[in-house]
């Protein structure tokens, strides 16, 4: 059985890379750099300014000037282009993040790839990815799965060779997670399946895997009998779902069973608590790099 003791602490190797990142912060810093990320956020969406928020106090604490740009709801898409084309002529702005989900009227692929490969900090514009697919470290990572890869190294989870399967083939996590863990390097030469709603047996791929990495948007998918004894298993999930006990009657959930999973597993990440902190931490540490190759 399995204890508190298999927890990958997220918060824990989070605060690492931020320790990191502030000395490399201070290093730009004397050399009359400060670096910069604005936050572009269209509409009130609740989740959005939370999200957006936390970013910004990240930024605060580790000596990052981030500014935020609050658009209506109701901004065209030609507007939106047109600010984050200023910001990419702007030279105190490393790093531009547009928050996720923008208004069914503007298209996020535009948005995305209007934002200057350079200060494409989210990893989302068609160069950084396409950089990722053939291995090219001058490219941004994606937050969310490169804090992933990071959880797996900082904890020993070995994955030279093994078995890994991905959980969606979501354009933010699920798709640049396998290319990441399939490169040949260092956290990585995986052998990697990417299951979809379209798998067959996507529980008989689980029981093989060394690692499972559950991405889907499915609340508590992944179950004990998914799960081979000893694995490795990072859940990326959010879901809302009903609560009688929580507040305004929902909770939020992960992908995996965690109550269930937590015993069989090897290595298990907590939700909250687990990939949450370190998709910051990477943001963090990818407006530094951005920074950093402005100034070279």
């Amino acid at each position: 059985m399995s204890s508190v003791s298999n927890l990958i602490d997220g918060r824990a190797i989070a605060e690492q890379i931020h320790q990191e990142t502030a000395q490399r912060v201070a290093a730009l810093k004397s050399r009359g750099c400060q670096p910069g990320l604005t936050f572009i956020r269209v509409g009130e969406d609740p989740a959005s300014r939370v999200y957006v928020g936390m970013k910004e106090k990240a930024c605060q604490r580790l000596g990052i000037a981030s500014n935020t740009r609050v658009l209506p709801e109701k901004t065209s898409e030609a507007d939106l282009l047109r600010l984050i084309h200023q910001l990419n002529q702007d030279p105190s702005v490393h790093g531009i993040l547009v928050q996720a989900p923008l208004p069914s009227a503007i298209r996020a692929s535009v948005v995305f790839s209007t934002v200057a490969p350079a200060k494409d900090v989210d990893g989302f514009h068609p160069v950084n990815v396409g950089k990722l697919m053939l291995g090219d470290p001058t490219g941004f990572v994606p937050c969310t799965p490169g804090g992933v890869q990071e959880l797996l190294l900082r904890s020993n989870v070995p994955t030279d060779g093994a078995e890994v399967v991905v959980l969606g083939r979501g354009d933010i996590v699920g798709k640049p997670m396998t290319s990441i863990l399939c490169q040949k390097g260092r956290g990585a030469n995986s052998t990697v399946t990417l299951c979809h709603s379209r798998t067959r047996d996507v529980s008989g791929h689980c029981r093989r895997a060394d690692v499972i990495i559950a991405a889907m948007g499915v609340a508590e998918f992944v179950k004990a009998d998914m799960v081979k004894p000893g694995a490795t298993v990072i859940d990326v999930g959010v879901n809302r779902v009903p609560c009688v006990t929580g507040k305004d009657g929902t909770k939020l959930v992960g992908d995996v069973d965690f109550a269930a999973v937590q015993p069989v597993a090897g290595r298990i990440t907590p939700n909250p608590g687990g990939v949450g902190p370190m998709t910051i931490a990477m943001l963090m540490r990818n407006t530094v790099c951005a920074a950093e190759m402005a100034v070279a």
